[in-house]
C-alpha cells in the first residue's frame, strides 16, 4: 500500500490538551485541568471537568470534528436532528447550546460540547433490552421521517461503494497481486445490491420503500445501557455523526449476532418494540445483506483515507497487506452468494467491523 509521506503532519498533531482548554475557554467553559481522551478514531473526543458546572454539568464531552470531513452546514444538520429527538423526549445525547450555538470553531477546528452521560453496553441478549431500544428506535424514524436531510450525503451505492471504489483505485491502495479479482467481486455484488432501487442512488426510480433521516451507525457501542433503578434508565443514543438518510432497517442489522436463528429473534425483539410506534416494511429486511456489503466497501476506504492519521497505523496495522485485501475478496464472494439469493430472512454475519 502506498505510504504518504512522513514529513505530513495530520492536523490532530497540533490538538494538544492546551488546545483542547482553550477550545473551551473560547465560549467561556474553563476546565480544571483534568482531560481524559474518549475511544474514537473519526473524531477527537474528550472528557473534561470544569471549574464551574455549565447548565449543571461538571463535566462534559468535547468533540472535535475531523477537518475536511462534513462541511458546517452538515454538521449543523447532524445537531438539529439530535436536538428534535431531544425535543420528543427521546434518549439522545444531544450537543449543548453554549453562547447561542452548538458549534464552534477553535484553531483550525470545528467542536461541539455535550453533557457527559455514563452507561453500559446493552445485553442484546436480553430480550426485553431489544424491545425497549426497538420503540425507542420507532421513535427516532418517526422524528427522522418528519424531514429530509438538505446537505447530508444519503446511504446508498453511489456513495458507499462506486465512489470508495473509485478513490481506492485512483491511489492504488487495493494490493497489485488481488486488485483484479476485488475489483471483479465488487463489481459482481453492486450489479446486485443496484437491483434494490432505494439503494441504487436512482431517485427516479421507486420500490415504495421509505427513505429517512437515520441514525447511521446504530451498533451496541453507540448506545449507553442504564440499568433500572439508576435515573433516566434504559438505553441512550450517542454518536449521530454518521446520520444519513437511508431505509429503516439500516438501523436494525448492526444490532444482531449469532447464527441465523438467534438474529432472527433479536430481530423479532426490536421489532416488537419499533412497531408499537411505527410500522415496519418487511420488504427492508432483504436489504441487510446488501448493506452489509456496502459497509464492507466503504470499510477499506474509510481506513485508508485516514492512513496519514497516526492513530491509524498503530490501530491497524494488518490494513493494506496482501493478506488483508485478500480477505476483502473472500468476503465479498462470500456476500455475492448471499445476496444473490435474496433471502429475506437474516444470514448469519459476516466480520464487518464497525466504523
Amino acid at each position: 500500500m502506498h505510504q504518504p509521506d512522513s514529513a505530513h503532519r495530520h492536523p490532530y498533531t497540533a490538538l494538544t490538551p492546551d488546545v483542547v482548554q482553550d477550545a473551551l475557554a473560547s465560549v467561556g467553559l474553563w476546565g480544571d485541568g483534568r482531560l481524559a481522551a474518549l475511544n474514537s478514531f473519526e473524531n477527537r473526543v474528550y472528557q473534561v471537568h470544569l471549574e464551574d458546572p455549565f447548565e449543571g454539568h461538571n463535566q462534559v464531552v468535547v468533540k472535535f470534528y475531523r477537518p475536511d470531513r462534513w462541511s458546517d452546514g452538515q454538521i449543523a444538520e447532524e445537531h438539529a436532528f439530535a436536538m428534535a429527538l431531544q425535543a420528543a423526549e427521546i434518549p439522545v445525547v444531544a450537543p449543548l447550546v453554549v453562547q447561542g450555538q452548538t458549534l464552534h470553531h477553535f484553531g483550525g477546528f470545528a467542536f461541539a460540547v455535550s453533557p457527559r452521560r455514563g452507561g453500559r453496553r446493552p445485553e442484546l441478549e436480553d430480550f426485553e433490552v431489544l424491545e425497549w431500544i426497538g420503540r425507542f428506535l420507532g421513535r427516532i424514524h418517526t422524528v427522522g421521517a418528519a424531514a429530509p436531510f438538505a446537505h447530508r450525503p444519503p446511504l446508498d451505492a453511489a456513495h458507499f461503494a462506486h465512489e470508495p471504489r473509485d478513490w481506492l483505485m485512483a491511489h492504488q491502495m487495493v494490493a497489485p497481486e488481488v486488485r483484479t479479482a476485488w475489483a471483479s467481486a465488487l463489481a459482481e455484488a453492486l450489479a446486485i445490491i443496484e437491483s434494490h432501487p432505494v439503494l441504487s442512488g436512482n431517485s427516479t426510480v421507486g420500490d415504495g420503500i421509505n427513505r429517512l433521516r437515520l441514525h447511521g451507525d446504530c451498533h451496541p457501542g453507540n448506545i449507553l445501557w442504564t440499568p433500572q433503578g439508576q435515573p433516566e434508565p434504559g438505553p441512550h443514543f450517542v454518536d449521530l455523526d454518521d446520520a444519513r438518510t437511508g431505509p429503516a432497517v439500516q438501523d436494525f442489522w448492526m444490532l444482531l449476532s449469532g447464527d441465523r436463528r438467534q438474529q432472527n429473534q433479536q430481530l423479532g425483539a426490536l421489532l416488537d418494540g419499533y412497531e408499537q410506534f411505527r410500522d415496519f416494511d418487511r420488504r427492508e429486511l432483504a436489504l441487510i445483506e446488501p448493506l452489509r456489503t456496502l459497509r464492507l466497501i466503504h470499510y477499506s476506504a474509510w481506513l485508508a483515507r485516514r492512513w496519514d492519521d497516526p492513530a491509524f497505523p498503530i490501530n491497524f496495522p494488518w490494513f493494506g497487506t496482501r493478506d488483508y485485501w485478500q480477505g476483502q475478496v473472500d468476503m465479498l464472494v462470500e456476500q455475492i452468494g448471499v445476496v444473490s439469493r435474496k433471502i429475506t430472512p437474516v444470514e448469519e454475519s459476516s466480520d464487518v467491523q464497525h466504523i
